[in-house]
């Protein structure tokens, strides 16, 4: 009754800072310098907000972004965040109301799909998004875990472990996350912004920063292959015992040597008894580095990107597929009305795949937009999705196809929340 939802003009900038403050139970003491620094990270076409009159009761902002999918190449993606509504304010419709306006400016411009990291699982199910990829987060108890010499990459000689700062990683950060990104499904592109925020060249006040110790592999040329941040916290030692636990926050290999030897390093850490790991792959091959992998504990596995398709030529031609000769019609459902419809799917050995729109073709496969989404960067299977009831096969063997397909030899994964 009476609320609006449009993109923000500059002057109501500290109103949505605020807002989304609210919503996310920050501190309400947003300073000035707080929204001048933020101002630059928002793009107001791509921000909106629902307001009561004069106030923000609502937040909604997305970026663009590059999303790798199987095969190494990439769509352009709409990344979804800060998505809020104020507690007075719920059960109102607004934040539906917010996504449908961000889903339909997002094909207008091109972008294949929307994604975003869900806070809670189910909400964004009903607007066509599905799990994309998960997330393992790792305790490991140190003194039992032992690096396996059988498993722990080449000769230390090899390659080097340096300590630098956070210029250092700001600037030759960035292009090893780019050679990392175009080989892992699952991964987005970074901004200048993100590196400044994460080497402390940006703080915002209300969130503060806290340095962690940054460590980079070279290889035997200088290349470098590989970086991790991690902090380490030395609470008191129990019978004068060590007793430290170090959290890794971020931990890029570009190579098997690279990401071997910085786990070495991480478990070599003097006093560090307890090592934490930050939100890895699913598959990760880090338990199986160690000398006894069940030291390492899972603490979380979970979903963590979700994503939505807005253009499903677009998207399906773009990625890879296992190399066999196929011919499937997708009956697609879209109760948002973005992406659906019958799509045929053709692939062959040694040539482009090709999706395309086929209205009145019979279908293989019929299922939804948020289900195609689960399989989409080869994180699903279809015939487990089929004894769920979200898959309904009509020509015999189109299930067993699909899964053959779509199948990835490493699980996709996004490495950071955005």
């Amino acid at each position: 009754m009476g609320l609006e939802i449009r993109t923000i003009a500059e002057s109501e900038v500290a109103g949505w800072v605020q807002a989304m403050h609210t919503g996310f139970h920050r501190s309400q003491l947003i300073s000035p310098e707080e929204v001048a620094l933020s101002r630059p990270g928002y793009d107001l076409d791509r921000t909106r907000g629902a307001f009561d009159g004069d106030r923000c009761v609502g937040t909604f902002r997305s970026m663009a972004r590059d999303l790798t999918v199987p095969g190494g190449g990439s769509v352009p993606a709409s990344a979804v965040t800060n998505v809020t509504v104020t507690a007075t304010h719920r059960r109102r419709g607004l934040a539906t109301r917010m996504m449908a306006a961000d889903l339909a400016a997002a094909k207008e411009r091109g972008e294949a799909v929307s994604i975003l990291i869900a806070a809670e699982y189910p909400i964004y199910g009903r607007y066509g998004f599905g799990p994309a990829t998960w997330v393992t987060d790792w305790e490991i108890d140190v003194p039992r875990a032992a690096l396996d010499s059988r498993h722990a990459g080449p000769d230390p000689a090899d390659g080097t472990i340096e300590l630098v700062t956070g210029a250092e990683v700001r600037a030759v950060g960035p292009a090893l996350h780019e050679r990392v990104r175009t080989t892992t499904a699952g991964a987005i592109s970074r901004d200048s912004r993100w590196w400044d925020r994460a080497t402390g060249a940006l703080v915002l006040p209300s969130f503060g920063f806290q340095e962690p110790f940054f460590a980079v592999y070279r290889n035997a040329a200088g290349e470098v292959d590989g970086m991790a941040a991690y902090r380490v916290n030395d609470p008191h030692w129990p019978g004068k015992l060590p007793n430290a636990d170090a959290e890794v926050v971020g931990h890029l290999a570009a190579t098997p040597a690279a990401e071997a030897a910085l786990w070495r390093h991480l478990l070599s850490l003097d006093w560090v008894v307890r090592l934490r790991t930050d939100h890895r792959p699913p598959d990760d091959i880090l338990p199986l580095l160690l000398g006894d992998p069940r030291a390492a504990r899972t603490e979380a596995y979970a979903d963590f990107m979700w994503l939505r398709l807005l253009d499903i030529p677009a998207a399906l031609s773009a990625r890879g597929y296992a190399p066999v000769s196929a011919d499937l019609v997708l009956d697609v459902g879209d109760p948002g009305g973005l992406a659906g419809g019958v799509f045929r799917l053709e692939t062959a050995p040694g040539a482009e795949p090709r999706c395309t729109p086929a209205p009145g073709t019979a279908p293989d496969l019929t299922l939804d937009v948020a289900t195609l989404a689960r399989l989409y960067l080869g994180d699903e299977s279809a015939a487990r999705l089929a004894a769920l009831g979200l898959l309904a096969e009509h020509r015999a063997g189109a299930t067993t196809t699909l899964d053959h397909l779509f199948h990835t030899p490493r699980r996709p994964w996004c490495p950071e929340v955005f």
